[in-house]
């Protein structure tokens, strides 16, 4: 997914349009933070957008990450560079030729990063810098034509690529008038028109050549020069395009009032009128997706992504087009694998533009993949079979075997609690304690009344030193079994080790284990870090009246007792 962003960020760049390769870079560099070559296309945007600040930064991060790279160093000097700070680029030229001496790029940089410059910028070149550029062009009736000439448009794209090159097509008279938009100031020949015609009065008149003829010439106001019209395409295509929003507009209102058939009449007309306007398309597509004519809204969805791309429509545009389609395609879908195609749309959709609530559908259809899936493995005849499997394998001790063919058990039957309460026996045997707590505890979550699971999840805390709690745990079993022999047991092995541990029978080791594993427990840690605790404890040490005073509350009680039972209080 990064190089598809990668590449996207490529193409934008290539063409022109650096606002959106900056837009794929970034989002390239989410899901590749670490690729240096990313962060340097992306400085490179920057700087052909005139944004050095951000430039730099990510020349800063390309020489951080790949410092060994000569074309950081290009990057890092071009930054410094367009924030004239000529020293420091003149310094990152040259590092970079210290790895590549023979690069041309650095060799011209540092050249031009030590040569003398002038103060002031050129605002000849400054108006063919930015985007807003080709917005002024194609607002001016009279430019919006050129940009429809192929040669106008590569003319003007190598004058934004290098400004510096402007005088080399100071002859077209295009880019002239372009310049004259983007200064907003008129340019044209009115000079030598007048020039021409006090000349023809002077001949033809010699006598009233002083003063009176000249004041009466400044006295004459310019001829101002005439707007250029709108041709008679562009009129109608303007027309075309208000009649079409119109009908947009109207396809919006009788969709909200549910009234579908009218918005896709109203929709359809709209890409009759403009078929440069996708939004018209994607709409019509939402109201297939509301009727549930899926298949429709799927092939709208297409057209619409194929005609953004040939105009380059916003990636926005393009991401809310898939979307759909994935919403459709999840909409069809009967059974786990009908949901692949639609997961595959909602991910090629979140690689144009992240939005949350494509995000949620992805995660909802591959959620609903997930619960398809097992409903179809789903084979309580075969589960049983696999459990019997493990049974066997479990009396002959091959544990990893019995532990497999009871995970195939719990596939085929994710509600069989036998399945999990032997294997919790398994890891048990294995000795992976927490996966068989985690078992012992679904068997519980899955039936309550299911004893065995009870003993399960004692036996794992007992061996577990967890002694409080199988305690808990088996007691708990016993108000479902009150006789069961198996809970009974686990109750007695508790007390007694409880009781060895209040009268101080554990060996050292024991003692220093008990303790180190009581200090990890949540409860214990908050009973430790409690302003009152720690006082209370200091008076049972060294003020036993005030001690005694602490005991008749019932919570100072509970805590001092679990401390206690973990080993970190002993009593003597």
């Amino acid at each position: 997914m990064a190089e598809e962003a990668k590449a996207k960020g490529n193409a934008a760049f290539s063409s022109g349009d650096y606002a959106a390769a900056i837009t794929h870079f970034t989002e390239a560099i989410d899901l590749a933070p670490t690729n240096h070559v990313l962060y340097s296309n992306r400085s490179a945007a920057y700087a052909s957008l005139h944004r050095y600040t951000e430039a730099l930064s990510d020349a800063k991060k390309t020489v951080e990450l790949k410092p060994d790279w000569s074309k950081g160093y290009s990057r890092l000097g071009a930054a410094y560079l367009g924030l004239s700070q000529f020293k420091e680029a003149t310094d990152a030229y040259k590092r970079g030729l210290e790895i590549d001496p023979s690069n041309e790029t650095l060799k011209s940089g540092l050249a031009d990063a030590s040569r003398p410059r002038e103060s002031a910028s050129n605002p000849f070149v400054d108006a063919f810098q930015g985007p807003e550029m080709w917005a002024k062009l194609t607002a001016d009736p009279g430019t919006r034509v050129y940009l429809q000439q192929p040669d106008f448009v590569k003319t003007m794209q190598e004058i934004q690529k290098n400004p510096n090159n402007l005088n080399l097509y100071m002859k077209d008279k295009r880019v002239m008038q372009a310049l004259g938009v983007l200064l907003n100031v008129k340019l044209g020949g009115s000079k030598g028109e007048e020039d021409t015609e006090m000349r023809e009065a002077d001949s033809s008149s010699p006598e009233r050549k002083g003063p009176e003829v000249v004041k009466k010439r400044e006295r004459e106001p310019e001829p101002e020069p005439e707007p250029m019209e709108m041709t008679e395409e562009d009129r109608e295509k303007k027309e075309r395009k208000e009649k079409a929003q119109k009908e947009k507009e109207q396809g919006n209102a009788a969709y909200k009032k549910k009234d579908f058939e009218k918005a896709i009449q109203h929709y359809t007309k709209a890409m009759e009128l403009d078929d440069e306007d996708i939004s018209y398309i994607t709409n019509r597509a939402a109201v297939y997706l509301e009727m549930g004519k899926y298949v429709e809204c799927i092939e709208d969805c297409d057209k619409a992504v194929e005609r953004g791309r040939e105009l380059r429509s916003d990636f926005k545009m393009i991401a809310r087009a898939l979307t759909r389609k994935g919403s459709a395609l999840a909409k069809m879908a009967k059974c786990s694998k009908d949901f692949e195609p639609a997961i595959e749309t909602f991910q090629k959709a979140l690689t144009e533009y992240r939005n949350p609530d494509t995000l949620k559908k992805l995660n909802d259809a591959e959620k609903a993949r997930k619960e398809l899936e097992q409903q179809e493995y789903f084979d309580p005849k075969i589960a049983e079979e696999e459990r019997e499997k493990g049974n066997e394998f479990f009396k002959e001790q091959k544990y990893p075997e019995a532990v497999k063919h009871y995970s195939e058990a719990i596939k085929r039957n994710p509600s069989d609690v036998k399945a999990y309460s032997n294997r919790a026996a398994c890891y048990t045997k294995l000795g992976a304690l927490p996966e068989g707590l985690k078992d012992a505890e679904k068997c519980i979550e899955l039936d309550s009344s299911f004893t065995k699971g009870y003993s399960r999840k004692g036996a794992i805390q007992f061996f577990m030193k967890e002694y409080d709690k199988a305690m808990e745990t088996y007691q708990e079993g016993l108000k479902h079994d009150a006789k069961n022999q198996e809970l009974l047991d686990g109750v007695r092995r508790c007390v007694e080790q409880i009781n060895k541990m209040n009268r101080g029978d554990l060996t050292p080791e024991e003692l220093k284990e008990r303790q180190a594993k009581a200090m990890q427990d949540p409860e214990v840690q908050n009973i430790l870090s409690d302003p009152v605790m720690r006082q209370v404890l200091v008076d049972l040490q060294e003020n036993p009246k005030a001690a005694q005073e602490h005991m008749k509350n019932p919570m100072v009680m509970n805590k001092i007792q679990k401390l206690v039972s973990s080993g970190i209080v002993q009593v003597r």
